[in-house]
């Protein structure tokens, strides 16, 4: 249909996730721009044009929830076994909390907290799985109005149970390479390799007679080391693993590099 033709658009927004089937808001626009203001939930919008011979079928737009931003210190999570307590202190007290839940978009659930106390059991957490919780607040609680009035007041993410590094760091190099030094360089392990929160890296380095063997602690954000005080014309054989609170996981492959017999420091 040619766009002179079209009368308006009808716009549908559906919570995701949504324990409320039944509550999806439809807006009439005769314009193309609508602004909404919705929470950090995740959210799935249908826009269709309609003009007097019908209603065009709906183009589907997911907005993701906002994973980039984090709110920390606002909910509080204690583990127990499978369980986990979850607490936290509003600003004020709403006649409800909306909590989501999940290890993913297509792995989340809701729950209406009618209860102005601020904590709430959830249960049946696999171990070694980074799951994201979000509670919003609402001053209304029925299924067919919560959406328009919920606000995120806080978001978090845990392990119920964390485990060590499956795999140590990838792509492992070792360049600038001097009489005294070498610069070794390695990306970060995968968050779903980590299996729980990556505290930071160790480096084990050896001289090939196994006479003098060193360590370094670093932090997770640290993706590069200068390795200095070696021995000229020596090999050396790196390894570097990764740590959560659970402990170290397994080392990469040795890694071989001799320094140069002449040359700079």
């Amino acid at each position: 249909t040619q766009s002179e033709n079209i009368l308006g658009y009808y716009i549908s927004m559906e919570r995701i996730p949504n324990s409320c089937r039944d509550s999806t808001n439809r807006i009439v626009l005769k314009d193309r721009k609508v602004l909404l203001n919705v929470s950090m939930a995740s959210y799935r919008i249908s826009i269709s044009a309609f003009n007097k011979a019908g209603e065009s079928p709906g183009a589907i737009y997911s907005v993701p929830d906002s994973s980039a931003t984090d709110l920390p210190g606002r909910i509080h999570v204690k583990h127990q076994g499978t369980n986990a307590v979850v607490t936290w202190t509003p600003d004020y007290k709403p006649k409800c909390f909306v909590v989501d839940w999940g290890t993913g978009e297509e792995d989340m659930h809701m729950k209406i907290v009618a209860t102005a106390t601020g904590n709430f059991t959830l249960d049946n957490f696999q171990p070694y799985k980074l799951y994201k919780l979000m509670v919003h607040t609402s001053d209304v609680c029925q299924c067919e109005s919560f959406m328009k009035h919920e606000k995120t007041f806080g978001v978090t993410h845990f392990y119920s149970v964390e485990g060590v590094p499956r795999t140590g760091p990838n792509n492992v190099t070792i360049l600038n390479i001097t009489k005294y030094s070498a610069l070794v360089k390695w990306t970060e392990i995968a968050a779903e390799d980590c299996l729980g929160f990556l505290q930071g890296y160790r480096i084990s380095y050896t001289d090939s007679s196994r006479t003098k063997s060193l360590a370094v602690t670093l932090n997770s954000s640290t993706t590069s080391y200068h390795l200095t005080g070696l021995k000229a014309k020596t090999i050396y054989h790196v390894q570097i693993s990764g740590f959560t609170n659970a402990g170290e996981g397994p080392p990469t492959l040795s890694q071989l590099f001799s320094t140069q017999k002449y040359g700079t420091v």
